[in-house]
């Protein structure tokens, strides 16, 4: 759906320059974007019934089948699809480019759904909570690397267009999305008892290198990137130097890269993994630091000095991305990282990269709604401002409920008290429903004033989908 709208503020335009009038978008809505952030905050939901329910990590070992289910739940389910949605959409943006096959967007989403919930399947057979079915695994791999082959080479061909800025850390970030699917195929596989020796050993010592690339690598340089481009165009910033970007992305490229190939070097040659981690780990905080040096410049630099909702929340995300990093320090420093690895991945997972795309979705449906319903009629009816179609102050207690249970949970594993944990995702589930509410009201157009609604011309949108 080709746009060209202006919003008060600033201008963004495809060399994202800026001045104090108006913002320009010009670019397209990409029809499935709003689609994958709805499946993905089914999976979160789903997520934090497991987590209420007792279901997974503390009440079960980390390696144990229900943690599985849960982990890949989050992983997969809610912050991967999020991601890949938000990507469908900022991608094109980032380098000027029409997305390469947008007709792959849907069927990779099928494909992705249908692999993940064959994947969960397989874990709770081996669990025993399903009859025993080992070909469920195998199947559940290979349906995700079909679908998210299609996310990688969809995306990966149109930001490498133009691989510059923000979408460096995109490709970097497919690179370990990659990867991180290459170590779970291989897990499946092996699970399955059809992977042989090697898939054996592999699947025995492998793990951390599949969850930092995962974890590390996809989701946090992607997000990264993406944060970049979306904190300067928010808050009427300059991008970050191009310089300071490439040296930050260098740091969590050289992370990941220690990681998978060293790693897999040392499963290979069956050397530790000990002096491989502790290098990426090195690599790890000091890409965090230097990502904590270009946000203070963007803050610094902003035009537009009060701060929306979004970016207020984002900063409580910023604070406990730099409080994983000091918790993980100092787990290492008393040698307990093994016993609280699932606070340390609790407070990375829902602190950093979940409470970042809650606050960044919040911000990016009303966008993208106010686009499609009012760009079509601008300066030929009166429209509403993005800001109308929201309303902070209701939304911040769903926000400030979300992030202190966070807190509070992290604090629970880390005290070993599985029944506070449950209580904390409870309250999570508060807030994250709350947060959704406010979502499906801004989708809705119903805070809205009624006669800016829906002037001569303006279609309403759809919940789940862009129209065109």
């Amino acid at each position: 759906m080709p746009l060209q709208a202006r919003v008060r503020g600033g201008v963004w335009s495809r060399n994202s320059r800026w001045d104090d009038e108006t913002i320009m978008i010009g670019g397209s809505i990409s029809r499935w974007t709003m689609t994958y952030f709805a499946a993905a905050l089914t999976w979160l939901l789903a997520a934090l019934a497991l987590m209420v329910a007792g279901i997974g990590h503390p009440a079960a070992d980390l390696a144990a089948p229900d943690t599985l289910v849960l982990v890949h739940v989050v992983c997969i389910g809610w912050l991967s699809i999020a991601m890949c949605g938000a990507l469908f959409q900022f991608v094109p943006v980032l380098v000027a480019q029409p997305l390469f096959c947008e007709r792959w967007a849907l069927p990779a989403l099928a494909l992705v759904t249908a692999g993940l919930v064959s994947l969960l399947a397989g874990f709770m057979a081996l669990g025993a909570r399903l009859p025993s079915a080992p070909w469920l695994l195998p199947l559940g791999a290979v349906l995700l690397v079909v679908g998210f082959g299609l996310i990688v080479v969809d995306l990966g061909l149109t930001a490498w267009q133009r691989p510059s800025g923000p979408a460096r850390f995109v490709l970097v970030g497919l690179a370990s999305l990659c990867a991180t699917a290459a170590f779970g195929a291989v897990f499946a596989f092996a699970l399955a008892g059809w992977a042989g020796r090697i898939g054996d050993a592999v699947l025995a010592r492998g793990i951390p290198l599949h969850a930092i690339a995962g974890l590390g690598g996809w989701l946090t340089l992607t997000a990264m990137g993406v944060s970049y481009r979306l904190l300067s165009m928010f808050m009427l910033a300059p991008d970050v130097e191009d310089r300071k970007s490439r040296i930050t992305l260098a740091a969590g490229a050289l992370a990941v890269a220690t990681t998978v190939g060293g790693g897999a070097a040392a499963v290979g040659f069956e050397l530790g993994l000990n002096m491989v981690l502790s290098i990426a780990a090195v690599f790890g905080l000091v890409c965090a630091a230097l990502y904590g040096r270009d946000l203070a410049g963007i803050f610094r630099a902003r035009k537009r000095r009060q701060l929306e909702l979004n970016m207020r929340m984002a900063m409580l995300s910023f604070a406990s991305l730099a409080a994983t990093g000091l918790l993980g320090i100092a787990l290492v420093a008393t040698r307990t990282l093994s016993a609280h690895l699932g606070a340390f991945a609790f407070l990375a997972a829902f602190g950093w990269l979940s409470g970042l795309v809650l606050a960044k979705l919040y911000k990016i449906v009303a966008f993208l709604t106010w686009l499609e319903t009012y760009g079509p009629v601008m300066g030929r009816a009166p429209t509403p401002r993005v800001q109308d179609l929201v309303a902070e102050s209701r939304a911040t207690k769903w926000f400030a409920i979300y992030y202190v249970s966070v807190w509070m949970g992290t604090l629970a594993l880390l005290a070993a008290q599985p029944g506070a944990f449950r209580m904390a995702a409870a309250a999570m589930t508060v807030g994250v429903v709350g947060i959704i509410h406010e979502i499906i009201r801004i989708r809705r157009l119903e805070d809205v004033a009624l006669p800016l609604r829906l002037p001569a011309g303006a279609v309403a949108p759809h919940l789940l989908f862009a129209k065109t």
